[in-house]
């Protein structure tokens, strides 16, 4: 299990604290409290998580991996579990800090369009949660989103900013509770909002107004973060941390229907835990949905029938291609799954333990990055090696952006790298 093991229904009050710590040293030690801002990061709780990476096999690449340009974007991502996917729209991309920077480029030579800081300060506090906060006052937790000529981003303190694109000014935040930990999703006039309670809000893309809720019971313990939510034909789907996928209409919340991936079994918390933070993917008249510890399910996208399920255990994004289904698991070993029946096409143990991204399809390639910042392409068909190119030494934990025949790649580090591939 990754270091993102976290709780996030604790609400510390009074005797209620007292109880939480005693839980969470006898569940997970300091790894327990990884929601909380800088803390165990770098945790684990099982002799696989402390093990070295897999060491990267020799092969013969048949492409190169060629920097076609490189651009620092403000402070980098920080020490805690933030990954924020930059976007592309049109002749730019804008990608983001952890800490309140946004950075518009011209995708085609990285020139530097504009920048912005929506937060000039992250301002300090006392207590609890500024002794949490140790060095890394990183507050930026989900995004990089666009749509309707802005761009989204959510923070730890529950709020969601919609900054212009034309150049970077805000236009409204709204403030919808928790954490913000995953990217928002657009779609028809509305933005829709997954935080770390288990909450979904659709707010209005004009001025942030609150449109409506959907909440769900929270377990007690959970990993980092949310799934981001799904927006198609009017139909918002949304993976819940109690191990569900929902599908509601995005215009009043109203449920269309609810399949669950996996049933909670166990003696302990841990055990229980199913999570579904891995973004529902559609693709034509199918979901697909993954839980940790649990299973990937295709549905029925009309009435949420189940059409097949694999046991797999996951929570990162899904990819696909060549008619299958790319899956990164809980120990980074890489599966291509068949769209249509669940059959295993390949998998790869070629990156155990090396801290992958979301798998990302390129062109006739796979595309993922790694904790020790190398990026990897495999070929969709087999699962072959392509190419390998060391980025970035502090590591890529965000899934690469692909528009035309660049790869963009934001490392931990906070440097964008452009990156094309040319068959030898």
């Amino acid at each position: 299990m990754n270091s993102e093991l976290v709780v996030k229904g604790l609400i510390f009050k009074g005797v209620r604290l007292l109880a939480g710590i005693l839980l969470g040293l006898l569940f997970g030690g300091c790894s327990w409290f990884a929601w909380l801002p800088g803390v165990g990061d770098g945790g684990s709780k099982d002799d696989e998580d402390t093990s070295e990476p897999i060491k990267l096999e020799k092969f013969t690449a048949e492409a190169d991996i060629r920097v076609v340009w490189k651009r620092g974007v403000g402070q980098g991502l920080g020490k805690k579990y933030v990954r924020l996917t930059p976007s592309v729209v049109e002749d730019r991309i804008v990608a983001a800090d952890a800490y309140g920077g946004v950075f518009a480029f011209d995708r085609f030579n990285g020139k530097e369009i504009w920048a912005n800081q929506f937060d000039p300060k992250n301002k300090k506090s006392f207590g609890v949660r500024a002794l949490l906060a140790r060095k890394d006052p990183s507050f930026v937790s989900g995004g990089v989103s666009t749509g309707d000529g802005l761009i989204f981003l959510g923070t730890t303190k529950g709020e969601i900013v919609a900054l212009n694109i034309t150049d970077g000014t805000e236009s409204w935040r709204t403030q919808v509770g928790t954490e913000i930990g995953a990217s928002p999703a657009v779609g028809d006039d509305e933005v829709f909002v997954h935080t770390i309670d288990d909450r979904l809000s659709a707010l209005d893309v004009i001025d942030g107004r609150v449109i409506w809720t959907a909440d769900n019971q929270m377990p007690l313990l959970t990993l980092r973060g949310t799934a981001s939510p799904t927006y198609a034909q009017g139909v918002v789907f949304s993976g819940t941390a109690g191990g569900k996928i929902a599908a509601l209409r995005g215009e009043n919340g109203e449920p269309i229907w609810e399949q669950r991936l996996v049933l909670p079994e166990g003696r302990s918390e841990l055990d229980r835990m199913v999570d579904v933070d891995a973004s529902p993917l559609v693709s034509g008249s199918t979901v697909y949905g993954l839980a940790y510890q649990g299973n990937l399910v295709a549905f029925n996208r009309r009435d949420g029938r189940p059409l097949w399920q694999v046991q797999l255990s996951g929570f990162q994004d899904m990819a696909e291609g060549y008619g299958q289904i790319y899956v990164v698991n809980e120990s980074d070993k890489i599966f291509a799954i068949d769209k249509e029946t669940g059959e295993i096409s390949w998998e790869s143990e070629s990156f155990l333990r090396r801290d992958l991204t979301a798998p990302v399809a390129y062109s006739n390639y796979l595309v993922v990055g790694d904790g020790e910042g190398y990026l990897h392409f495999l070929a969709q068909r087999d699962g072959r090696m392509i190419a390998r190119r060391k980025i970035d030494g502090d590591g890529i934990r965000t899934k690469v952006t692909v528009a035309g025949d660049t790869v963009f790649v934001l490392a931990n580090s906070g440097n964008l790298h452009a990156l094309s591939l040319r068959l030898k």
